[in-house]
């Protein structure tokens, strides 16, 4: 259960770090969704493509960012080619 709600701390503030980045305003529940989701994109490539499995809270916070980050951008393009 503890490691729940670190997950949800974590993904709450990577979401907000990578809205910054991209310059979004999202409600919090959508930053904890985004960074979680990201975390664990992130993970799952980065352990296929380079073979690293990170498990520490600061691994998990870039981890986050990084794939919160390429969701957004993800959506910007869907939505762009969408129009």
């Amino acid at each position: 259960m503890l490691g729940f709600i670190i997950a949800i701390v974590i993904g709450g503030v990577a979401g907000y770090i990578a809205e910054r980045i991209m310059k979004v305003d999202h409600p919090i529940w959508l930053n904890i969704v985004l960074g979680m989701a990201g975390a664990f994109l992130f993970n799952i490539v980065s352990w296929l493509l380079l073979g690293i499995a990170g498990g520490n809270i600061v691994w998990q916070l870039v981890a986050g960012v990084i794939g919160a980050c390429a969701l957004i951008w993800g959506y910007r393009e869907y939505e762009k080619r969408r129009s």
